[in-house]
């Protein structure tokens, strides 16, 4: 949605103001500027309606019914914590202004599930070879799972995150993908590197120029995943990590009684046990100053980069997906995907 359809210049009339109030329905809510796009204040029917009891009549000027100290976020430096308070609170549109108090977006938490300081890159040169014949003419990232490709599930769960930043890494049908995003007019800016030979998960974000945040996500395009987040982010700002990982619980039941040896001896035994482990789930957080460690055209795989980030002693932490998660990898993966697509809430 067009933010501007919650902007009101301050000479405007109150019956263009209740005309945009009444189009914008469930998010009834305008924000009045001034001619430099300087928030001024906000305006609802509520406003409206209490200045006529007190005697304003429809030629008051639209300055006199706003109220002048309205909720705002900053477009950086702003707090996740305060976004959650305002949604608690039921606040669900805010504006989101830059250091001169200019409004350059609106926040609709009816819609987005939050506004996270993240650039996000998306990995998605893979040749696919698992998937042919599929993935013959078609790359992978663009395979449909339901109603869109597998790219565009994560693209959109990107998005309705706040998350607006994105590259796409590609390399095998590139144009493809390059092509498909160009004409799906989403509300981000989305860029794309391309590798000449591969570089692996990490080595080809060596080819982006610029990062806008201090903290980066990336994953892997070919997941079909619900992992929350806000949810992802705060616990890795929580944990003080320079790099998370998100992981997948799996367990190992043995059928059999298991032995604990000693010097050749048994010295117990422990019956049908269940192991507990995590697996890469292909989605990762960390510092921007991470990349510094990075050697410009060489392969670097994720395992490659976080055993490098333990050699020079970086704390890696990780975060257990307890939703779905699919790595679709393998033809009865994406046989999978087609069934669950219709009953997990993406």
């Amino acid at each position: 949605m067009d933010f501007r359809k919650h902007l009101i210049q301050k000479d405007e009339n109150v019956k263009e103001a209740l005309s945009k109030l009444n189009m914008l329905a469930l998010d009834a809510i305008l924000f009045v500027v001034d001619n430099e796009g300087h928030l001024i204040g906000s305006l609802t029917d509520g406003d409206i309606r209490r200045g006529f009891i007190k005697g304003l009549t429809f030629e008051s000027v639209i300055t006199d019914f706003i109220q002048p100290n309205p909720i705002f976020i900053y477009k950086v430096n702003y707090s996740l914590e305060d976004i959650e308070a305002y949604n608690r609170r039921n606040i669900k549109i805010i504006p989101i202004v830059d250091e001169n108090r200019r409004v350059v977006d609106i926040l609709n938490l009816r819609i987005k599930a939050s506004l996270l300081p993240l650039d996000a890159v998306i990995m998605a040169g893979g040749r696919g070879e698992r998937l042919m014949p599929l993935t013959k003419d078609c790359p992978k990232p663009l395979l449909q799972v339901g109603d869109k490709p597998i790219i565009e599930h994560n693209i959109d769960r990107l998005l309705n995150y706040g998350i607006k930043k994105i590259t796409i890494s590609i390399r095998y049908l590139g144009k493809q993908i390059r092509e498909y995003f160009d004409s799906a007019n989403k509300d981000a800016l989305i860029e794309f590197v391309e590798e000449t030979e591969p570089l692996g998960t990490f080595g080809s974000i060596g080819l982006i120029k610029e990062f806008t945040s201090e903290h980066v996500l990336l994953m892997n395009s070919d997941l079909l995943t619900n992992i929350d987040f806000a949810d992802f982010y705060k616990s890795y700002i929580e944990s003080g990590a320079d790099f998370m990982v998100a992981s997948i619980p799996y367990r190992v039941k043995i059928p059999y009684a298991v032995l604990e040896i000693e010097d050749g001896n048994v010295i117990s035994f422990n019956e049908k046990p269940t192991y507990s482990y995590y697996s890469n789930g292909g989605i990762y957080l960390f510092k921007r100053a991470m990349l510094d460690y990075l050697e410009k055209d060489v392969f670097f795989d994720a395992t490659d980069f976080m055993e490098l980030l333990i050699q020079k002693q970086r704390r890696i932490a990780h975060y257990a997906i307890l939703g779905y998660w699919l790595d679709i990898g393998k033809h009865e993966d994406f046989e999978k995907a087609q069934r669950d697509v219709k009953h997990i809430k993406f």
